[in-house]
Protein backbone atom coordinates (compact mmCIF):
# COMPACT_ATOMS: atom_id res chain seq x y z
CA UNK A 1 0.00 0.00 0.00
CA UNK A 2 1.11 3.46 -0.62
CA UNK A 3 2.43 5.60 1.84
CA UNK A 4 0.01 8.86 2.33
CA UNK A 5 1.81 12.39 2.20
CA UNK A 6 0.79 16.27 1.45
CA UNK A 7 4.32 17.30 -0.14
CA UNK A 8 7.06 14.76 -1.88
CA UNK A 9 10.27 16.86 -2.53
CA UNK A 10 12.35 14.63 -5.46
CA UNK A 11 15.75 15.92 -4.63
CA UNK A 12 17.84 16.75 -1.61
CA UNK A 13 20.75 18.79 -3.20
CA UNK A 14 20.44 22.47 -1.83
CA UNK A 15 17.22 23.24 -3.56
CA UNK A 16 15.64 20.64 -2.41
CA UNK A 17 16.39 20.21 0.97
CA UNK A 18 15.62 24.28 1.93
CA UNK A 19 12.30 23.88 0.11
CA UNK A 20 11.27 20.65 2.30
CA UNK A 21 12.40 22.42 5.20
CA UNK A 22 10.72 25.55 4.34
CA UNK A 23 7.38 24.03 4.16
CA UNK A 24 8.38 22.18 7.24
CA UNK A 25 8.88 25.63 9.43
CA UNK A 26 6.09 27.46 7.94
CA UNK A 27 3.54 25.01 7.90
CA UNK A 28 4.15 22.04 10.80
CA UNK A 29 1.16 19.88 10.18
CA UNK A 30 2.02 19.09 6.53
CA UNK A 31 3.12 15.23 6.64
CA UNK A 32 6.40 15.43 3.84
CA UNK A 33 8.98 13.19 2.62
CA UNK A 34 12.25 13.98 0.13
CA UNK A 35 13.45 11.19 -2.46
CA UNK A 36 17.57 12.14 -3.42
CA UNK A 37 19.21 9.37 -5.70
CA UNK A 38 22.82 10.46 -3.93
CA UNK A 39 24.02 8.80 -0.85
CA UNK A 40 25.18 11.46 2.02
CA UNK A 41 28.51 9.89 3.74
CA UNK A 42 29.78 11.32 7.02
CA UNK A 43 33.76 11.17 5.45
CA UNK A 44 33.29 14.69 4.43
CA UNK A 45 36.82 16.65 5.20
CA UNK A 46 36.85 19.87 4.02
CA UNK A 47 39.14 20.67 0.89
CA UNK A 48 40.91 23.24 -0.86
CA UNK A 49 38.95 22.15 -4.09
CA UNK A 50 35.45 22.57 -2.63
CA UNK A 51 32.76 24.32 -4.78
CA UNK A 52 30.99 27.29 -3.50
CA UNK A 53 27.50 29.47 -4.79
CA UNK A 54 26.79 33.44 -3.96
CA UNK A 55 24.08 33.68 -1.66
CA UNK A 56 22.39 37.22 -2.00
CA UNK A 57 21.62 39.41 1.45
CA UNK A 58 18.40 38.71 1.00
CA UNK A 59 19.18 34.86 0.72
CA UNK A 60 21.16 35.02 3.82
CA UNK A 61 18.21 36.49 5.77
CA UNK A 62 15.41 34.35 4.36
CA UNK A 63 17.30 31.40 5.38
CA UNK A 64 18.26 32.74 8.87
CA UNK A 65 14.93 33.07 9.50
CA UNK A 66 14.81 28.87 9.16
CA UNK A 67 17.89 28.35 11.06
CA UNK A 68 19.98 26.78 7.85
CA UNK A 69 22.54 29.56 7.38
CA UNK A 70 25.04 30.77 10.18
CA UNK A 71 27.48 33.54 9.36
CA UNK A 72 30.13 32.47 11.52
CA UNK A 73 30.36 29.31 9.86
CA UNK A 74 33.62 28.11 8.30
CA UNK A 75 32.53 27.37 5.24
CA UNK A 76 31.12 30.94 4.64
CA UNK A 77 32.96 34.35 3.47
CA UNK A 78 30.77 37.66 3.45
CA UNK A 79 30.80 39.99 0.44
CA UNK A 80 31.10 43.54 1.42
CA UNK A 81 32.45 45.17 -1.89
CA UNK A 82 31.92 43.99 -5.68
CA UNK A 83 34.22 46.02 -8.09
CA UNK A 84 33.13 45.23 -12.04
CA UNK A 85 35.23 46.29 -14.94
CA UNK A 86 35.52 46.00 -18.74
CA UNK A 87 38.74 44.58 -19.86
CA UNK A 88 41.24 46.85 -22.41
CA UNK A 89 38.38 49.63 -21.88
CA UNK A 90 38.08 52.53 -19.09
CA UNK A 91 35.03 52.00 -17.35
CA UNK A 92 34.17 50.50 -13.64
CA UNK A 93 31.74 50.23 -11.10
CA UNK A 94 32.20 49.34 -7.24
CA UNK A 95 29.66 48.57 -4.66
CA UNK A 96 30.44 48.63 -1.05
CA UNK A 97 27.63 47.30 1.08
CA UNK A 98 27.90 50.24 3.53
CA UNK A 99 26.64 52.49 0.79
CA UNK A 100 22.94 50.66 1.05
CA UNK A 101 23.50 50.25 5.15
CA UNK A 102 23.75 46.30 4.78
CA UNK A 103 25.94 44.35 6.59
CA UNK A 104 27.03 42.38 3.55
CA UNK A 105 25.95 42.15 -0.10
CA UNK A 106 26.04 38.60 0.20
CA UNK A 107 27.93 35.42 1.05
CA UNK A 108 29.98 32.68 -0.51
CA UNK A 109 29.32 29.61 0.74
CA UNK A 110 31.05 26.16 -0.35
CA UNK A 111 29.00 23.85 -1.62
CA UNK A 112 29.58 20.42 0.23
CA UNK A 113 29.37 21.12 4.27
CA UNK A 114 26.85 23.57 3.62
CA UNK A 115 24.53 20.70 1.70
CA UNK A 116 25.92 18.10 4.26
CA UNK A 117 24.58 21.11 6.66
CA UNK A 118 21.17 21.40 5.24
CA UNK A 119 21.01 17.18 4.72
CA UNK A 120 21.49 16.67 8.45
CA UNK A 121 18.43 18.89 9.23
CA UNK A 122 16.33 17.04 7.13
CA UNK A 123 17.27 14.13 9.55
CA UNK A 124 16.46 16.19 12.81
CA UNK A 125 12.70 16.79 12.10
CA UNK A 126 9.60 15.33 11.25
CA UNK A 127 10.80 14.66 7.04
CA UNK A 128 10.51 11.27 5.85
CA UNK A 129 14.27 10.44 3.94
CA UNK A 130 14.47 7.98 0.89
CA UNK A 131 17.50 8.05 0.07
CA UNK A 132 19.63 6.92 -1.95
CA UNK A 133 16.48 6.23 -4.38
CA UNK A 134 14.58 7.85 -7.23
CA UNK A 135 11.38 8.19 -8.67
CA UNK A 136 10.90 5.13 -11.51
CA UNK A 137 7.28 5.72 -12.12
CA UNK A 138 4.34 8.67 -11.52
CA UNK A 139 0.66 7.60 -11.89
CA UNK A 140 -1.36 10.68 -11.65
CA UNK A 141 -4.73 10.29 -10.65
CA UNK A 142 -7.72 13.41 -10.03
CA UNK A 143 -6.46 14.21 -6.13
CA UNK A 144 -2.81 12.81 -5.91
CA UNK A 145 0.41 11.35 -7.99
CA UNK A 146 1.38 8.11 -6.72
CA UNK A 147 5.07 7.70 -7.22
CA UNK A 148 7.00 4.40 -7.48
CA UNK A 149 10.54 4.36 -6.41
CA UNK A 150 13.66 2.40 -7.83
CA UNK A 151 13.41 0.80 -4.25
CA UNK A 152 9.73 -0.52 -5.01
CA UNK A 153 8.60 1.79 -2.63
CA UNK A 154 5.03 3.41 -3.42
CA UNK A 155 4.39 7.50 -2.35
CA UNK A 156 1.03 9.16 -2.58
CA UNK A 157 1.27 13.45 -2.49
CA UNK A 158 -0.87 15.95 -2.66
CA UNK A 159 1.86 18.08 -3.69
CA UNK A 160 4.64 16.75 -6.02
CA UNK A 161 7.78 19.28 -6.15
CA UNK A 162 10.16 18.39 -8.70
CA UNK A 163 13.82 19.70 -7.66
CA UNK A 164 16.15 17.16 -8.95
CA UNK A 165 18.44 19.29 -11.32
CA UNK A 166 19.10 20.59 -14.58
CA UNK A 167 18.88 17.10 -15.99
CA UNK A 168 15.71 16.01 -14.00
CA UNK A 169 14.61 13.07 -14.82
CA UNK A 170 11.84 13.32 -12.59
CA UNK A 171 10.30 16.36 -14.80
CA UNK A 172 11.85 13.91 -17.63
CA UNK A 173 9.38 11.47 -16.59
CA UNK A 174 6.48 13.73 -16.61
CA UNK A 175 6.92 14.64 -20.27
CA UNK A 176 7.97 18.00 -19.24
CA UNK A 177 10.51 20.01 -22.07
CA UNK A 178 12.97 21.88 -20.84
CA UNK A 179 14.13 24.58 -23.45
CA UNK A 180 17.86 25.09 -23.94
CA UNK A 181 19.97 27.27 -26.12
CA UNK A 182 23.74 26.82 -25.47
CA UNK A 183 25.89 30.09 -25.27
CA UNK A 184 29.48 28.83 -27.41
CA UNK A 185 31.24 29.34 -23.68
CA UNK A 186 32.52 27.26 -21.31
CA UNK A 187 33.00 27.79 -17.53
CA UNK A 188 36.42 26.87 -15.68
CA UNK A 189 35.66 26.42 -12.39
CA UNK A 190 38.64 26.71 -9.58
CA UNK A 191 39.68 27.89 -6.64
CA UNK A 192 42.71 30.06 -6.37
CA UNK A 193 44.63 31.18 -3.50
CA UNK A 194 45.97 35.22 -3.39
CA UNK A 195 48.56 36.46 -1.77
CA UNK A 196 47.64 39.09 0.96
CA UNK A 197 43.72 37.93 1.47
CA UNK A 198 40.60 39.40 -0.23
CA UNK A 199 39.13 41.61 2.34
CA UNK A 200 35.86 40.16 1.48
CA UNK A 201 36.57 41.78 -1.79
CA UNK A 202 34.69 40.28 -4.89
CA UNK A 203 35.46 41.19 -8.66
CA UNK A 204 33.58 40.60 -12.33
CA UNK A 205 35.30 41.40 -15.02
CA UNK A 206 34.15 41.17 -18.38
CA UNK A 207 36.36 40.17 -21.51
CA UNK A 208 35.86 39.80 -25.36
CA UNK A 209 35.59 36.20 -24.88
CA UNK A 210 33.28 36.08 -21.81
CA UNK A 211 33.12 37.32 -18.21
CA UNK A 212 35.68 36.45 -15.27
CA UNK A 213 34.37 36.42 -11.33
CA UNK A 214 36.30 35.78 -8.08
CA UNK A 215 34.24 35.54 -5.45
CA UNK A 216 35.76 35.35 -1.84
CA UNK A 217 36.03 32.55 0.14
CA UNK A 218 37.88 31.32 3.57
CA UNK A 219 41.08 31.23 4.02
CA UNK A 220 42.25 33.43 1.42
CA UNK A 221 40.83 31.80 -1.72
CA UNK A 222 38.90 32.95 -4.16
CA UNK A 223 36.13 31.08 -6.24
CA UNK A 224 36.74 31.58 -9.59
CA UNK A 225 34.50 31.22 -12.51
CA UNK A 226 36.47 32.19 -16.13
CA UNK A 227 33.91 32.10 -18.89
CA UNK A 228 35.59 31.73 -22.18
CA UNK A 229 34.73 29.30 -25.84
CA UNK A 230 34.82 26.06 -25.50
CA UNK A 231 38.68 25.59 -27.57
CA UNK A 232 39.74 27.99 -24.89
CA UNK A 233 38.79 25.94 -22.10
CA UNK A 234 39.97 22.92 -23.13
CA UNK A 235 43.39 24.91 -23.47
CA UNK A 236 43.52 26.02 -20.14
CA UNK A 237 42.39 22.87 -18.66
CA UNK A 238 45.25 21.27 -20.15
CA UNK A 239 47.77 24.23 -18.80
CA UNK A 240 50.07 22.82 -15.66
CA UNK A 241 49.84 25.13 -12.87
CA UNK A 242 51.94 27.79 -13.03
CA UNK A 243 50.96 28.37 -16.68
CA UNK A 244 47.18 28.48 -15.54
CA UNK A 245 48.09 31.08 -12.89
CA UNK A 246 49.97 33.49 -15.69
CA UNK A 247 47.45 33.06 -18.05
CA UNK A 248 44.96 33.92 -15.43
CA UNK A 249 47.21 36.92 -14.03
CA UNK A 250 47.42 38.52 -17.73
CA UNK A 251 43.96 38.15 -18.16
CA UNK A 252 42.74 39.85 -14.52
CA UNK A 253 45.69 41.90 -14.18
CA UNK A 254 46.69 42.57 -10.11
CA UNK A 255 43.75 44.26 -8.88
CA UNK A 256 42.79 41.24 -6.83
CA UNK A 257 46.46 40.75 -5.93
CA UNK A 258 48.74 37.81 -6.51
CA UNK A 259 47.57 34.64 -7.45
CA UNK A 260 50.03 32.03 -5.58
CA UNK A 261 47.82 28.61 -6.28
CA UNK A 262 44.92 26.95 -7.84
CA UNK A 263 43.30 23.90 -7.45
CA UNK A 264 41.30 21.18 -9.17
CA UNK A 265 40.06 22.62 -12.77
CA UNK A 266 36.89 21.54 -13.70
CA UNK A 267 34.56 23.13 -16.76
CA UNK A 268 30.88 22.82 -17.59
CA UNK A 269 29.10 23.98 -21.02
CA UNK A 270 27.11 27.11 -20.69
CA UNK A 271 23.32 27.43 -21.49
CA UNK A 272 20.16 28.91 -21.36
CA UNK A 273 17.49 26.93 -20.15
CA UNK A 274 14.10 27.15 -19.26
CA UNK A 275 11.37 24.28 -18.51
CA UNK A 276 8.29 24.22 -20.57
CA UNK A 277 6.20 25.07 -17.64
CA UNK A 278 6.87 25.61 -14.20
CA UNK A 279 3.78 23.60 -13.61
CA UNK A 280 2.15 20.16 -13.77
CA UNK A 281 -0.63 17.88 -12.52
CA UNK A 282 -0.06 18.43 -8.79
CA UNK A 283 2.99 19.50 -9.51
CA UNK A 284 5.82 22.13 -9.34
CA UNK A 285 9.09 22.56 -10.92
CA UNK A 286 12.10 24.96 -9.05
CA UNK A 287 15.42 24.78 -8.89
CA UNK A 288 17.81 24.19 -11.66
CA UNK A 289 15.02 22.06 -12.97
CA UNK A 290 13.23 24.95 -13.65
CA UNK A 291 15.69 26.89 -14.94
CA UNK A 292 19.35 27.02 -15.83
CA UNK A 293 21.12 30.56 -15.77
CA UNK A 294 24.77 32.18 -17.04
CA UNK A 295 26.59 32.33 -13.76
CA UNK A 296 27.55 36.10 -14.48
CA UNK A 297 25.95 37.82 -12.22
CA UNK A 298 25.44 34.47 -9.22
CA UNK A 299 22.04 34.39 -9.19
CA UNK A 300 21.27 30.43 -10.07
CA UNK A 301 20.79 29.54 -6.51
CA UNK A 302 19.18 32.87 -5.45
CA UNK A 303 16.75 32.02 -8.30
CA UNK A 304 15.71 28.86 -6.90
CA UNK A 305 15.89 29.91 -2.78
CA UNK A 306 12.67 32.46 -3.89
CA UNK A 307 11.06 29.71 -5.98
CA UNK A 308 11.25 28.24 -2.30
CA UNK A 309 9.89 31.03 -0.84
CA UNK A 310 6.95 31.63 -2.97
CA UNK A 311 6.07 28.09 -2.62
CA UNK A 312 6.43 27.89 1.10
CA UNK A 313 4.32 31.16 1.43
CA UNK A 314 1.51 30.17 -0.77
CA UNK A 315 0.72 26.65 0.84
CA UNK A 316 0.40 28.46 3.99
CA UNK A 317 -1.93 31.22 3.14
CA UNK A 318 -3.47 29.98 -0.27
CA UNK A 319 -7.29 29.59 -0.19
CA UNK A 320 -6.67 26.79 -3.00
CA UNK A 321 -6.51 23.30 -2.49
CA UNK A 322 -3.08 22.24 -1.88
CA UNK A 323 -1.54 20.63 -5.55
CA UNK A 324 -4.95 21.31 -7.10
CA UNK A 325 -5.19 23.26 -10.60
CA UNK A 326 -6.06 26.83 -9.30
CA UNK A 327 -2.74 26.65 -6.62
CA UNK A 328 -0.39 25.17 -8.79
CA UNK A 329 -1.30 28.00 -11.25
CA UNK A 330 -1.29 30.80 -8.91
CA UNK A 331 2.51 29.36 -8.24
CA UNK A 332 3.62 29.72 -12.13
CA UNK A 333 1.54 33.34 -11.73
CA UNK A 334 3.90 34.15 -8.78
CA UNK A 335 6.77 32.99 -9.76
CA UNK A 336 6.95 33.43 -13.39
CA UNK A 337 7.53 37.43 -13.54
CA UNK A 338 10.47 36.79 -11.65
CA UNK A 339 12.71 34.29 -13.41
CA UNK A 340 11.86 36.29 -16.68
CA UNK A 341 13.35 39.16 -15.32
CA UNK A 342 16.59 37.48 -14.36
CA UNK A 343 17.12 35.46 -17.00
CA UNK A 344 16.44 37.97 -19.47
CA UNK A 345 18.84 40.32 -17.89
CA UNK A 346 21.69 37.91 -17.29
CA UNK A 347 21.71 36.86 -20.98
CA UNK A 348 21.48 40.33 -21.65
CA UNK A 349 24.39 41.13 -20.15
CA UNK A 350 26.11 37.92 -21.15
CA UNK A 351 25.58 39.14 -25.20
CA UNK A 352 26.19 43.01 -24.25
CA UNK A 353 29.78 42.32 -22.82
CA UNK A 354 31.08 38.76 -24.58
CA UNK A 355 31.98 40.25 -27.80
CA UNK A 356 34.52 42.96 -29.42
CA UNK A 357 32.75 45.59 -30.77
CA UNK A 358 34.12 49.47 -30.16
CA UNK A 359 31.02 50.87 -30.44
CA UNK A 360 28.82 48.55 -27.69
CA UNK A 361 32.54 48.62 -25.61
CA UNK A 362 32.05 52.59 -25.62
CA UNK A 363 28.25 52.59 -24.52
CA UNK A 364 29.60 49.39 -21.88
CA UNK A 365 32.56 52.03 -20.58
CA UNK A 366 30.32 54.98 -20.06
CA UNK A 367 27.41 53.32 -18.27
CA UNK A 368 30.23 51.96 -15.82
CA UNK A 369 31.76 55.08 -15.74
CA UNK A 370 29.04 56.88 -15.01
CA UNK A 371 27.71 54.36 -12.47
CA UNK A 372 30.80 55.32 -10.51
CA UNK A 373 30.26 58.34 -10.97
CA UNK A 374 26.45 58.39 -9.92
CA UNK A 375 25.68 56.46 -6.43
CA UNK A 376 21.95 56.59 -7.45
CA UNK A 377 22.87 54.40 -10.88
CA UNK A 378 24.15 51.97 -8.77
CA UNK A 379 21.04 51.37 -6.68
CA UNK A 380 19.50 48.27 -9.63
CA UNK A 381 22.43 46.46 -9.73
CA UNK A 382 23.05 46.63 -5.67
CA UNK A 383 19.46 45.57 -5.54
CA UNK A 384 19.63 42.63 -8.11
CA UNK A 385 23.24 41.39 -6.10
CA UNK A 386 21.74 41.61 -2.72
CA UNK A 387 18.13 39.73 -4.28
CA UNK A 388 15.89 42.42 -3.44
CA UNK A 389 12.70 41.66 -5.11
CA UNK A 390 9.03 42.81 -4.81
CA UNK A 391 6.81 40.36 -6.44
CA UNK A 392 6.06 37.16 -5.17
CA UNK A 393 8.02 36.87 -1.80
CA UNK A 394 6.84 37.83 1.91
CA UNK A 395 9.49 37.97 4.31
Amino acid sequence: MAKQFDVVVIGGGLAGASCALSIAKTNPSLTIAVVEANQVTDDYHPSFDDRSIALAQQSVEYLQQLHLFEQSAPYTAAIKKVSVSDRGHFGKAHINCDDFAKPSLGYVVEVNPFGRALYQRLTQVSITLYCPDSVSAIKQSLNSNELTLQSGEQLNTKLLVIADGAQSPTRNLLGLGFNTQPYEQGAIIANVEVAGGHNNHAYERFTEHGPMALLPMSNSRYSLVWCMTQQQVEQYTALNESDFLNALQSAFGYRAGQFTKVGTRTSYPLVYGQAESLTAHRTVVIGNAAHAIHPIAGQGFNLGLRDVQVLSNLIATSKNELGSYAFTREYSQKRSSDIKTVMTLTDALVRLFSNSSRVLAFGRSIGLFSMDLFPALKAPLAKQLMGQVKQGTRL
